[in-house]
């Protein structure tokens, strides 16, 4: 039996498709992935971040969740962060507004199935993104975070978080993020 040969889209294709579309994909190297939905857990999670870093950030940043796009235009990623941060002004790719280009932190929230994404490839994507200093993984089911801090030298620097008494420093917007609000859903 002949296989079907695979169709790639250009990103203009992409972004026709996804903008008509009723379930978010990503796009990368001309093909679409179907994005998971998130849970109630997921999505308490990332609404709770938001509401504990507006006020520290009002006024110089702005926060986004999960139906903003980013390209990331070195690798050519289009993805939906769970939460990213932008200070300044807001680069958007083109003119429709739907698609920006330069996150100083991001979060994402794992779950099982996008957990290894989510800590490689995904963060791999991130790491070329000039404006990007901090990105912060939120496990779900337990009191977990990871936080990566970019160095000077472009490094990443790992620190992990694991009570619910710890403040998670978010230097680059000016944020702090307590584990206690955060897993108290």
């Amino acid at each position: 039996m002949a296989t079907q040969p695979r169709t790639f889209l250009t990103p203009e294709q992409y972004l026709e498709i996804e903008r008509a579309a009723e379930f978010r994909s990503e796009y990368l190297n001309g093909e679409m992935f179907a994005m998971s939905g998130a849970t109630a857990r997921h999505n308490s999670i990332v609404n709770t971040i938001g509401r504990e870093i507006y006020p520290d950030i009002k006024g110089r940043c702005q926060y986004f969740t999960t139906d903003l796009r980013l390209l990331i235009p070195a690798t050519g990623l289009y993805t939906y962060p769970d939460l990213m941060v932008i200070c300044g002004p807001v680069e958007f790719e083109g003119d429709r507004q739907d698609i920006v280009r330069n996150p100083r932190f991001i979060i994402e929230v794992l779950s099982p199935s996008t957990a290894n994404y989510d800590r490689g490839e995904k963060f791999l994507h991130y790491r070329s993104i000039p404006t990007l200093y901090d990105y912060l993984v939120v496990a779900q089911e337990s009191v977990h975070v990871e936080h990566y801090t970019r160095q000077t030298d472009n490094s990443w620097l790992l620190r992990e978080y694991t009570s619910l008494a710890d403040t998670v420093r978010i230097a680059s917007v000016g944020a702090n993020i307590t584990l206690a609000a955060v897993y108290d859903v």
